[in-house]
């Protein structure tokens, strides 16, 4: 089952892929790079991946308004409704600190959100050309395939854990409570591939510290309608516009349950 605009998304993300994001992948000057934040870059690619992205898709229904991530970093006041009406979300390069310093683990993302309720989802690997993408109630597909969430099948189940954002002392707690119950794997800091380790058996579990809208509403559909959970320690279930820290998604509601015990227990 595809999204009516499917065809149109799949196609621009391509392009925007083979024109801008590849060109410039381990082929960035010094000064086509800045860091927004601390340990946050920003590239030129991301900016005009953005802003192809963003006239590509207003021109599909004008009804539904364009948030894109480096436009909110630019104008926090974007973010405000956006679990209200229809708003395509984009993250024009998901692993912008991969990319920036020539690591081949980023992707393009993009989801249609209804009222806060993602709709539909795309996952882009620039670098593979492979596409991760689901729809509301009508499953999740890897180049057009039909995908399923599995287990690793390992012993203990890999936890995939952010811990770049936590200070030493919350970390060793947190490695300290998965021995001997998981295997703790580092992230790669990039959502547009670890949404897909938790489909394709590569990872069981992984903690997201932040969880903001662009990183998660695409891949938090494509985990879900492959089997998997999303959702807050206290079992809330993840919707865009809610921001809280330290989400946990699971290839299944079993793995969850048990992570959320050794994680936050």
């Amino acid at each position: 089952m595809h999204h009516p605009h499917h065809d149109a998304v799949v196609a621009l993300m391509r392009h925007v892929a083979a024109e801008i994001v590849m060109p410039r992948f381990r082929n960035l000057a010094a000064d086509e790079v800045e860091e927004k934040a601390a340990d946050d870059m920003v590239t030129i690619a991301d900016r005009m991946s953005e802003a192809a992205l963003t006239e590509g898709l207003a021109a599909l229904d004008p009804a539904i308004r364009v948030v894109g991530e480096e436009a909110v970093a630019a104008d926090a006041s974007l973010v405000e409704g956006i679990d209200r009406g229809g708003v395509w979300i984009i993250d024009p390069i998901d692993g912008t600190n991969n990319y920036a310093s020539g690591i081949a683990t980023f992707g393009i993302m993009i989801a249609l959100v209804e009222d806060g309720a993602t709709q539909a989802g795309w996952i882009l690997d620039p670098v593979s050309g492979r596409l991760c993408h689901a729809v509301a109630g009508g499953g999740a597909y890897v180049d057009g395939e039909r995908v399923f969430a599995r287990s690793s099948g390992a012993a203990l189940p890999i936890a995939g854990i952010a811990s770049y954002h936590l200070t030493d002392a919350e970390r060793a707690a947190l490695i300290a409570r998965s021995e001997n119950v998981f295997t703790v794997a580092a992230m790669p800091r990039c959502a547009a591939e670890q949404y897909p380790r938790l489909v394709l058996g590569t990872n069981d579990v992984a903690l997201f510290q932040k969880t903001l809208p662009w990183d998660h509403a695409p891949g938090s559909l494509f985990l879900r309608e492959a089997g998997g959970v999303v959702r807050w320690p206290d079992g809330t279930e993840y919707r865009v516009g809610n921001q809280r820290r330290g989400m946990i998604a699971a290839a299944s509601p079993a793995l969850w349950e048990q992570a959320v015990e050794v994680l936050f227990g």
